[in-house]
């Protein structure tokens, strides 16, 4: 397993394991250079996406893989966590469909997260 991959695979499942919405992987190497991969799942409430957030840095800390910045962690509304080569957004419900990043980056690769689940 690549790194990305394990990177991947960590991110999905801790969203998973946290019952969180929607999750969706996009591969965005081609179309900005900002990362190669974000990650994007949703949280019914801003504790559920505060829990979500800090079980994702928790385990990546605990793989080796260091969180570069935090973003949004204290209003639970829009949350990104950049691991350098993957962002992760977790957003509450509400503010994914106003912000739409599916849309936004619709030439992004959408990933099978159920590659990575397991």
């Amino acid at each position: 397993m690549t790194e990305n991959n394990e990177k991947l695979s960590i991110v999905i499942n801790t969203a998973d394991d946290k019952r969180a919405d929607d999750i969706t992987a996009l591969q965005v190497t081609e179309i900005t250079s900002i990362a190669d991969y974000f990650v994007i799942c949703s949280g019914n409430s801003e504790r559920q996406t505060i829990a979500i957030a800090d079980a994702i840095d928790d385990k990546m800390h605990k793989s080796g893989y260091e969180l570069k910045a935090k973003e949004g962690h204290r209003s639970g509304r829009w949350i990104l966590l950049d691991f350098g080569d993957i962002i992760v957004h977790i957003f509450h419900k509400e503010d994914r469909e106003f912000y739409n990043l599916e849309r936004l980056w619709i030439d992004g690769k959408k990933l099978d997260i159920d590659n990575y689940i397991g």
